[in-house]
């Protein structure tokens, strides 16, 4: 990435790693679509309720995800294979350590988490087994983010996604063999196992591991960049302390980003929607299920250019070319912008067949509500995707350069100290006797308005130029980006 077309450089690492992306949620995404057809919506609902928790616990793994992959691109950009090794190989008892931890927390957590966010009754069992089969796949999970992070900084984004193809099949195999009762599945000597839940947990976690393996035997490969022996497998001192540098604030970031989340999926587990002549509390936690996978999708645009601005970024400034890093940036920011309009008109012209895909109840009546009102949500975040290809461009043009702090603060100030009492406020200030718990919608245009200040701190904090000076590689750097 260091010579080359900015654009073109750029665009050929983004459509594999943006495919990758999308291959990586597809197999998570048709746990969902599989659970919803064969489980119904409120199985559905259990999945999702537990997937802030999942992310409250990842924290661990990505602090060490962040920092490598930063250092990976650097490191390799300034052709420096000694402390390469030695970031990889730390690297991998880091993760060891980290998503051991977050295992064993989280399954002794499990109870009292379900607990804190206001999980609906009927929904309580399947999510409590749903969540505590992922945690036991954490190490899994945290070792391919991990490799795939590795192999993005050294500007490899084709393997993974020839890795995640595969995965993905194995995994949708899976999935049918594991979700679906036997009445569904009967082909020769093979029947639908009848796990729910259980079955889509299991098959996301055997795909990831073995997802993992693949990369691990890339890498290895990879002698002439990266070495992993005996001498590289180790904890270095001065190499954790950096990873922990500029992973930290990222995985504090997410630590509080996924608590905010928290919080916010026990006010929508509060929502309670007029139906039927009552009022039934599962809905909402349909609804959001099914609208987060869909928005997972339409995120995943933005949060591909924040990793191809950080790699290019890493790189250039490795190789102390800080004229490439500004024109970088323009081209990128131009192409996220670009997508995210994309997105927004797909979202607008295909909302209710998104949603449908996750929606089949017995009661055609209550699919149809949870469709309606998942659409009328679609129609506030479309801005959103907007507003956070800025955001995740610039930042990851800042995480590239090695400045994890400032966005750690930003965030905090955004979305903890301005968006939950925001949420707190709008949504109890709508509440009624048609809607106890709150208006639905209130909950999203409070994280609208978050973000519209995310980016604008950011972009003001950005050009400061600031950030320059927080790079792994010690050379003084130019004023004037």
């Amino acid at each position: 990435m260091t010579v080359g077309s900015p654009f073109k450089t750029m665009l050929l690492f983004t459509i594999p790693l943006l495919l990758g992306n999308v291959m990586q949620l597809f197999y998570n995404t048709l746990d969902s679509v599989f659970v919803g057809q064969f489980c119904g919506p409120n199985a559905l609902a259990a999945t999702g309720v537990s997937m802030s928790v999942q992310l409250m616990f990842a924290v661990f793994f990505m602090t060490v995800g962040t920092g490598v992959s930063v250092m990976v691109s650097q490191y390799f950009g300034a052709k420096d294979k000694e402390n390469l090794s030695k970031t990889v190989g730390s690297s991998m008892l880091l993760t060891l350590i980290s998503t051991l931890l977050s295992a064993i927390l989280g399954l002794l957590l499990t109870d009292w988490l379900m607990t804190l966010i206001n999980c609906p009754p009927e929904v309580l069992e399947d999510a409590k087994i749903y969540l505590q089969i992922c945690f036991i796949g954490y190490v899994g999970m945290g070792f391919y983010n991990i490799f795939s992070g590795v192999l993005r900084g050294l500007g490899d984004s084709t393997f993974p996604l020839v890795v995640l193809i595969g995965t993905a099949i194995l995994d949708v195999l899976l999935d049918i063999w594991m979700i679906a009762p036997p009445d569904k599945l009967h082909f020769g000597p093979i029947v639908g196992l009848d796990w729910g839940v259980a079955g889509a947990a299991w098959s996301t976690i055997i795909a990831q591991t073995l997802s993992a393996i693949v990369c691990l035997w890339r890498i290895a490969r990879m002698k002439s960049v990266v070495t992993i022996d005996r001498t590289t497998l180790r904890l270095d001192g001065p190499i954790v302390k950096q990873i922990l540098r500029i992973g930290l604030p990222s995985g504090l970031q997410q630590m509080i980003m996924s608590m905010s989340f928290t919080f916010v999926q026990s006010l929508i587990n509060a929502v309670q929607i007029p139906f039927g002549g009552g009022l039934d509390g599962a809905i909402f936690v349909a609804v959001n299920t099914a609208v987060s996978k869909v928005d997972a999708f339409a995120m995943m645009p933005a949060q591909t250019f924040n990793m191809t601005a950080s790699t290019f970024t890493g790189q250039n400034i490795g190789a102390d070319r800080l004229d490439r890093v500004t024109k970088g940036f323009r081209i990128c920011l131009t192409m996220a912008v670009t997508v995210a309009l994309a997105v927004v008109a797909v979202m607008l012209s295909f909302g209710p067949g998104l949603l449908g895909l996750f929606i089949k109840d017995v009661d055609s009546l209550r699919s149809e509500k949870i469709i309606e009102i998942g659409v009328q949500i679609m129609h506030i975040m479309v801005y959103g995707y907007i507003l956070m290809s800025v955001a995740n461009t610039v930042g990851g043009v800042m995480r590239g350069a090695g400045d994890t702090i400032a966005q750690l603060f930003i965030m905090v100030s955004t979305n903890i100290v301005i968006r939950i009492p925001l949420t707190v406020l709008m949504v109890n200030s709508s509440k009624s006797a048609e809607y106890p718990g709150g208006r639905p919608e209130m909950i999203y245009y409070s994280m609208l308005i978050a973000f519209g200040l995310n980016v604008i701190v950011t972009s003001i904090y950005f050009s400061t130029g600031k950030w320059k000076n927080k790079s792994v590689i010690r050379r003084p750097l130019p004023p004037g980006i």
